[in-house]
């Protein structure tokens, strides 16, 4: 039995037109007017197969194909939120690609014995709010359903609001389905198995993230006069954090990572 590899590219181009930029990439920051869109597209879909299709109170999608066994489902999914000039198969390739097995299934009458769920998961990428994986993570008990509402966006809004807005403040309870197990195809977001000329990989880990916000006070003056010794420029003491932060990752190593993304010189 082989899924249908011209339907799930399909599927892939459809989304991917979706917050498309000049680059050729996809912009759906979460809970955006292109989420919506996107989200809706994806629903759409879960609906024509038939699903029992239920949203969460932190706005996760979840589509059901009821097995024969009355057994606790094998989940199948990501996300469909994308940052800002993302690529078209970080997160939505295991959503549609789990929403094609089920189209398999289908496709050959073949009722499963556990129920099979595909399912997106809201605010994944953490860019508009904070922190990312916000959804997986309510969804899992790790994270406070009210903390996550009174988030506010970089934009100044609050997601509870943002979730209603665009149609997708769920009333199932978070965690309300369990899975049997979960299932995640994703491309590589690094280079290594590609370099080393490897497939396909298992994941054995993630890293583990902590975010910090520096706020450095100079003191503004004459750029043309002011002496260098008696400078007090927050530019350069920013500068000089980004090095550290490179330098401290070479003396843990052992694959630590350290970015710093955003610096705003006002």
């Amino acid at each position: 039995m082989n899924i249908n590899f011209e339907r799930l590219k399909d599927r892939i181009t459809k989304l991917s037109e979706i917050g498309r930029t000049p680059e050729g990439g996809a912009r759906r920051i979460a809970l955006c007017e292109e989420d919506k869109q996107g989200r809706d597209l994806v629903r759409g879909w879960m609906r024509e197969l038939g699903l029992e299709v239920t949203i969460d109170k932190i706005g996760n999608v979840f589509g059901v194909l009821k097995g024969s066994g009355n057994k606790n489902p094998i989940m199948m999914g990501s996300h469909i939120d994308t940052v800002g000039n993302g690529g078209h198969l970080d997160g939505p390739l295991g959503v549609l690609a789990g929403l094609e097995v089920i189209n398999t299934y289908l496709d050959h009458n073949i009722i499963p014995d556990h129920d099979l769920c595909v399912a997106f998961f809201t605010n994944e990428e953490g860019v508009r709010f904070q922190p990312d994986m916000m959804g997986s993570l309510v969804y899992a008990g790790g994270y406070d359903l009210e903390k996550a509402y009174s988030t506010k966006s970089n934009d100044g809004k609050l997601l509870k609001d943002e979730l209603q807005k665009i149609g997708y403040l769920g009333d199932m309870e978070c965690g309300a389905i369990v899975p049997h197990a979960f299932v995640e195809l994703h491309i590589e977001q690094g280079p290594v198995l590609e370099k080393e000329n490897i497939e396909i990989g298992a994941v054995e880990n993630v890293q583990g993230i902590s975010w910090s916000a520096l706020t450095i006070k100079g003191e503004a003056n004459h750029a043309g006069t002011t002496p260098m010794h008696m400078r007090h420029d927050a530019g350069y003491a920013a500068a000089s954090v980004s090095v550290m932060v490179r330098k401290i990752t070479e003396t843990i190593g052992h694959g630590q990572v350290g970015t710093v993304g955003v610096v705003i010189c006002i």
